[in-house]
């Protein structure tokens, strides 16, 4: 028996998968109609994948078009099931894995924003730090009273990720994310 294949409950062997899972994102482009969502998501749950982030909006008035963004990990393997298994879903026009788009034109990872709102508590000397880190990360208040204040945040991951961590020993209520919003550099499209 070959080193690689693992007996399985099945009667065929199954390769080992030795490669190790990874954050990608995909854009997907897609007629904005009922119930697409809901087949896209489906495809995802029903074969055990999971979804970091989500982001949906008509981005083609004209033309009807919808452009979802979704964040998921895997091995390379299983991002090439994920992709081509989306592409055979009837509505959906196009579907690009940004991640590979870009580190083919040498860069790490495509352009990812995201929009957060964090209502922090606070008085006192808590209140004077929450918003003198809001003013490091640029961070706006969108609304504030004497309790408490509400941030909006724009940024990569990772520094709305570091701006929450550092809000909650200073009174964190709430927060409420967009998820990720992606483009590749360049003058072409998707």
């Amino acid at each position: 028996m070959n080193a690689q294949l693992q007996p399985t409950g099945s009667a065929y062997f199954i390769e080992r998968e030795t490669a190790k899972p990874e954050a990608h994102t995909l854009s997907v482009l897609v007629d904005n109609e009922p119930g697409v969502l809901a087949r896209v998501i489906g495809l995802f749950s029903g074969r055990g994948y999971n979804i970091d982030s989500l982001t949906v909006s008509e981005t083609e008035h004209e033309k009807h078009l919808s452009r979802i963004t979704i964040v998921t990990r895997g091995t390379p393997h299983v991002l090439e099931q994920i992709k081509h298994q989306l592409e055979r879903i009837v509505p959906v026009h196009r579907v690009v894995d940004l991640t590979v788009v870009a580190r083919e034109r040498g860069q790490d990872r495509p352009l990812e924003r995201e929009l957060a709102l964090v209502k922090v508590a606070g008085t006192g000397d808590n209140r004077v730090e929450a918003l003198r880190l809001a003013d490091a990360f640029r961070a706006s208040v969108i609304d504030a009273n004497t309790e408490h204040f509400i941030f909006e945040i724009t940024g990569r991951v990772s520094k709305i990720e570091q701006f929450i961590a550092i809000m909650k020993p200073l009174g964190l209520i709430e927060v409420c994310r967009t998820g990720v919003a992606a483009l590749n550099r360049g003058a072409d499209g998707m």
